[in-house]
């Protein structure tokens, strides 16, 4: 016993030495600002239309199913001229399907330019494979005509249907896509100018201190005070009037700022797949577990790191050493030690990775720290 007792001890070790702790000192990685933050009024435009993808072969939308499919090519065959409302009820749309088409704008988008679009089967078609959309108006929540899309789509997808009514399906065969799809007719009427003299950063994940650290970091490189941080949210730089005439400039020089974001302690559990994701800053308070017929105990100690000798530039320093031990289970044992600190979660979940805990059984422990006021950190369980 004495001796699986060692070697249970050896594994944890190995497990822990093999994962890197989780040190708050230790610097999250830098992101450049726009990737942190978008700028106030620059932003994207949802387009949408509805037209009708041609050229399929016998995978389109069934006659009798949809009846707004054949409506709509009779009128399409009317504005060219040719008198289909007289034949509607022949009218076969086997090679025809009804789609709905969105794509996203640019405000900055200039007449003449392409943007990506989307299809999206409308009716009961079974597969767009090898069909050519046709010119179909892109339209946006004002109701005006901004884009005209049109071209060949591209499913990333097939389907295949032996004699005997077996089928083959790869990925979605009823959603396709028009790299540069949509050729830009009319424009937003946005211009960098509009912006004024103060330029707004909006952050994606609002965070009072990626925020501070976002205004001091403009602040530094233009060495004049220019970034206020309004909120958690929004940090406005004042451009000084000699930048005006350079406005792309200067918003380039300050997206491409390195900033490091504040990232909150977080836990986030699917209990459908048993996933588990954690942020760094991730903390328990000092905690003993028993689940089933597993004990285990969370404990850490200080340590002193010297330099070598003769090392000028070294520095001597403290550091934290988390240990993970199980305890088997004892009649004669009646109550879990008092622990003097706590340790990071990732230290316990290497642990009990190393002591073979499924997944399902770390979520359940997780919960049960949570509910025990031992977890410094938002547990959100999809």
């Amino acid at each position: 016993m004495h001796t699986l007792t060692k070697f249970l001890h050896l594994a944890i070790a190995v497990a822990l030495l093999a994962l890197p702790l989780a040190n708050p000192a230790h610097a999250a990685a830098s992101a450049r600002i726009k990737d942190l933050a978008d700028i106030e009024g620059v932003r994207d435009n949802v387009l949408v239309g509805y037209g009708l993808i041609v050229g399929l072969a016998g995978t389109g939308d069934s006659a009798n199913g949809i009846p707004f499919t054949r409506q709509s090519l009779a009128n399409m065959l009317e504005r060219l001229g040719v008198n289909a409302k007289d034949v509607l009820a022949q009218i076969k749309t086997k090679n025809v399907a009804a789609v709905m088409v969105t794509a996203k704008m640019p405000s900055l988008a200039r007449q003449g330019s392409k943007v990506d679009v989307a299809v999206s089967s409308l009716g009961d078609a079974k597969s767009l494979e090898g069909g050519m959309l046709l010119a179909t108006p892109l339209m946006a929540a004002d109701g005006q005509t901004y884009a005209v899309a049109q071209g060949a789509v591209v499913v990333g997808g097939f389907q295949a249907t032996g004699k005997d009514g077996s089928t083959l399906t790869k990925n979605h065969t009823t959603v396709a896509r028009i790299a540069e799809g949509a050729l830009i007719e009319r424009e937003t009427g946005f211009e960098l100018a509009q912006l004024g003299p103060q330029i707004k950063f909006v952050l994606r994940q609002p965070d009072f201190t990626t925020a501070e650290r976002l205004k001091t970091a403009i602040n530094t490189a233009f060495k004049e005070e220019l970034a206020v941080a309004n909120d958690n949210a929004q940090v406005a730089v004042t451009i000084p009037s000699r930048y005006q005439a350079q406005l792309p400039v200067i918003i380039q020089k300050i997206e491409n700022l390195m900033v490091e974001p504040a990232s909150e302690a977080r836990v986030i559990i699917d209990e459908k797949t048993g996933t588990i994701v954690m942020g760094e800053n991730v903390r328990i308070a000092p905690v003993a577990i028993s689940h089933a017929n597993l004990t285990i105990r969370v404990t850490e100690e200080k340590q002193v790191s010297q330099p070598l000798s003769f090392n000028v530039a070294g520095q001597t320093v403290v550091t934290d050493k988390s240990t993970i031990e199980r305890i088997d289970d004892d009649p004669n044992r009646g109550k879990f030690e008092i622990l003097n600190s706590g340790a990071s979660l990732t230290d316990l979940v290497s642990g009990l990775n190393a002591l073979g805990v499924k997944p399902r059984d770390i979520i359940s422990i997780l919960q049960n720290i949570k509910a025990a006021g031992a977890l410094q950190a938002e547990l959100m369980v999809l």
